[in-house]
């Protein structure tokens, strides 16, 4: 651990182990569930003040995206992130960090640029898919009523 102050509980231990056992990017709950697997007598509430003290150590991320949940990421190096505008999904975007847009603000701003975030929003593959799906079939519906509206009905004869 970085700090005298923190030092490395079991608790703490089997937290930064499971998150960094995830391909994911999970939220505190889903976090919670996994280690509790180990530790079945932890709190949500231990595992989030868990979650912050090794965020602020720097033994994980905590991303502050868009979307409704707050995320971690076991990897420590600056990268980037895209997450699905209908599911939330979040996974790392396939291109290096770019610390150039930082240099080239420098002389464009007062600003002072100490860091930068870059998320990219999309769809994921399941929810594209799904999407897709559900326009086959809309356009199949519409497809099928046309051609029904289109279809002379007979009458029923009186004889």
């Amino acid at each position: 651990m970085k700090e005298q102050t923190h030092r490395m509980t079991r608790q703490r231990r089997v937290i930064l182990e499971e998150l960094r056992e995830m391909d994911t990017h999970p939220g505190a709950e889903e976090v919670f569930e996994a280690v509790r697997r180990k530790l079945p007598r932890i709190s949500l509430g231990t595992v989030y003040r868990n979650l912050e003290i090794l965020s602020e150590l720097g033994e994980i991320q905590k991303l502050e995206l868009g979307g409704t949940l707050m995320r971690f990421d076991s990897k420590t190096e600056k990268h980037y992130h895209m997450r699905c505008i209908n599911c939330d999904r979040v996974d790392d975007a396939p291109m290096g960090f770019m610390e150039n847009m930082e240099t080239a603000l420098r002389g464009a701003t007062e600003f002072k640029i100490m860091d930068h975030r870059l998320e990219f929003l999309g769809l994921c593959p399941v929810c594209m898919e799904k999407a897709l799906d559900r326009k086959t079939l809309e356009e199949s519906s519409r497809g099928a009523a046309a051609a029904s509206a289109q279809t002379p009905t007979k009458k029923a004869s009186n004889f």
